[in-house]
C-alpha cells in the first residue's frame, strides 16, 4: 500500500512564485493507485511510434510491455507499425516480454514510423474494430497534437479506450515538461563531433571546425552540447539572432577569435539563421509531411560565408572543416540515464491508463512525474529563454559576443515579463476514460 499514489497528489507547475503570487496550476501527481478501472484480461492495449527517431523509443516500447504484464497481467499488447498510417495500412505486431526482451539495446523503433498519415476517422475506426481500449502514442509535439484530436473523436463516439501520450522529442522543446527522452543522449554523443571539430581546428593553422547539430526551433541540444564541451567559442541557436557583417558581427568575431587563439569551433542548430539564410537565396518556404518547416543547412552556408570573407584577407589562410552529425546521433541507442528514464516514463503511462485517465502526456514536471492534458503541451514549443542565466553562462563559457541590438533585447525582457506572470489556480488532469455511473475505477475529473 505504501506505494500507491494519493488521488489528490498534485505536482505544481512553477515551483520559484513569488510572495504573494496565486498558488498557479497544478496537474495530477503519475503513479500506481490502489483502485484500478481496467481489469487485466479486459485490457487490448496498442503501442505506436510517429515521427523522427530518437534515442530511447525501443526502451519505451519494452518497458510498456514489460510493465503491462509484469505488474497488471494485462497479456493483450500489440504494435503499430509504421507511425500513424499504420492504424489503417498495416496488420498489428504482437508485442511480448519476449519479443522485447533486448531491445533496448538497438537504435531506432522496431515499430517503425513515418511522418504525417494522420486520418482520425480512420485510426478511431481501427482502434473500435480492433477493440484496442488503450493506445499509448510516442512522438513529438505534432504526434501529440495528433493523440489530442484522436482523444477527442474517441470521446465523441463514447468509446472506452484510453488515449495516452508520450513525449518524444529529440530537440527537448515540448512546453510544460523538464526534458524530453534522448535529449541527454544527444547531448552526449554531440561530444563527440565537438572533440573531433576541436582537434581538426587545433591542429592546423586558423582552424575552424563548425558542428551543426539539432533544434528545429530550440536550441537545447546545442547549448547544453556547448557548455559539457568547454572547447566550443560561439555557440549559435534559433531563439538568439546574428549577423555577419560589420561591427560586432560574427565574422568579425571569428577573426578576433583566430588572432588570438590560432583555432576555434563553432557549434549551430540547424534551425539559426534561417531568415539570414533565406534573404541570401530567396528561398520560398516548403514544408514536410509533419507540416514542420524545410530547413536549409545553416552549417554549409555558414562555412562558405566565413571562408567567403577570409578570402578576402591577404595572409590570412584558414583550414575549416564542417562537422553534421545529425543522423549519427538519432540512430544510437539510449544511454544509462536515458533508459532509466524511459523506464519511468512507460510506467507512469501505463499506471495512468489501467487508473482510467485519458487524454494525457506523462512526463516529469519539477522532478515529479505528472499527467499533463494534451493542450498544455501543444499550446506552445520550449525554447530557450536567452534573458535567463543558462544562457547567460554559455556566453561566459564561450566568451563570445550576444550578437544582439538593443531593440532584441529590449524585446526580450518584455516576453520575460510576459512568461512570469502567474494566473490564477487550476487544477489539471488527463479527463477520464468514459464508465458507467457504477463503475469500479478510480478516474478523476477536473
Amino acid at each position: 500500500r505504501q506505494y500507491f499514489v494519493n488521488t489528490d497528489d498534485t505536482v505544481t507547475q512553477k515551483i520559484v512564485v513569488r510572495k504573494n503570487s496565486a498558488r498557479g496550476t497544478h496537474f495530477r501527481r503519475a503513479g500506481p493507485r490502489q483502485r484500478v478501472y481496467f481489469q487485466p484480461d479486459e485490457v487490448n492495449a496498442a503501442i505506436v511510434t510517429c515521427g523522427g527517431l530518437c534515442p530511447g523509443l525501443n526502451t519505451v516500447i519494452r518497458e510498456l510491455v514489460c510493465g503491462l504484464y509484469d505488474m497488471y497481467g494485462v497479456t493483450s499488447v500489440v504494435g503499430i507499425e509504421g507511425g500513424y498510417k499504420g492504424f489503417y495500412s498495416r496488420n498489428t505486431v504482437t508485442l511480448t516480454p519476449k519479443s522485447v526482451n533486448d531491445i533496448h539495446k538497438r537504435g531506432g523503433t522496431i515499430l517503425g514510423t513515418s511522418r504525417g498519415g494522420h486520418d482520425t476517422a480512420k485510426i478511431v475506426d481501427s482502434l473500435q474494430d480492433r477493440g484496442i481500449n488503450q493506445v499509448y502514442i510516442i512522438g513529438g509535439d505534432g504526434t501529440q497534437q495528433g493523440a489530442s484530436v484522436i482523444y477527442e473523436e474517441v470521446r465523441r463516439r463514447g468509446l472506452k479506450c484510453a488515449v495516452v501520450g508520450v513525449p518524444k522529442t529529440i530537440d527537448n522543446d515540448i512546453a510544460v515538461i523538464d526534458k524530453s527522452f534522448g535529449f541527454d543522449t544527444a547531448v552526449e554523443e554531440a561530444q563527440r563531433a565537438i572533440n573531433a571539430a576541436h582537434v581538426e581546428a587545433e591542429s592546423a593553422e586558423n582552424g575552424i571546425g563548425v558542428v551543426k547539430l539539432m533544434g528545429r526551433n530550440s536550441g537545447f541540444i546545442a547549448m547544453y552540447a556547448t557548455l559539457a564541451s568547454r572547447d566550443v567559442d560561439c555557440c549559435l541557436i534559433p531563439e538568439s539572432p546574428f549577423y555577419l557583417e560589420g561591427k560586432g558581427g560574427l565574422l568579425e568575431f571569428v577573426e578576433k577569435r583566430l588572432k588570438d587563439s590560432g583555432h576555434m569551433v563553432i557549434v549551430v542548430a540547424e534551425g539559426a539563421g534561417q531568415d539570414l539564410i533565406a534573404q541570401s537565396m530567396n528561398f520560398v518556404d516548403t514544408q514536410d509531411a509533419s507540416g514542420n518547416k524545410l530547413l536549409l543547412d545553416v552549417g554549409l552556408w555558414l562555412s562558405q560565408k566565413i571562408k567567403d570573407h577570409f578570402k578576402k584577407k591577404t595572409n590570412f589562410p584558414i583550414t575549416l572543416k564542417y562537422i553534421d552529425p545529425t543522423y549519427m546521433i538519432r540512430a544510437v541507442r539510449s544511454n544509462a540515464s536515458d533508459n532509466v528514464y524511459c523506464t519511468l516514463l512507460a510506467h507512469s503511462a501505463l499506471h495512468g491508463a489501467m487508473a482510467g485517465y485519458s487524454g494525457f502526456t506523462v512526463a516529469p514536471v519539477n522532478g515529479r512525474h505528472a499527467y499533463i492534458p494534451f493542450y498544455r503541451i501543444t499550446e506552445k514549443q520550449n525554447k530557450v529563454v536567452i534573458t535567463d542565466r543558462m544562457w547567460a553562462r554559455v556566453l561566459c563559457s564561450t566568451n563570445q559576443p550576444c550578437f544582439l541590438s538593443h531593440e532584441d533585447v529590449e524585446n526580450m525582457k518584455h516576453d520575460d515579463d510576459e512568461r512570469h506572470h502567474l494566473h490564477n489556480t487550476q487544477l489539471l488532469d488527463g479527463s477520464p476514460a468514459k464508465c458507467s455511473p457504477n463503475c469500479n475505477g478510480s478516474a478523476g475529473a477536473e
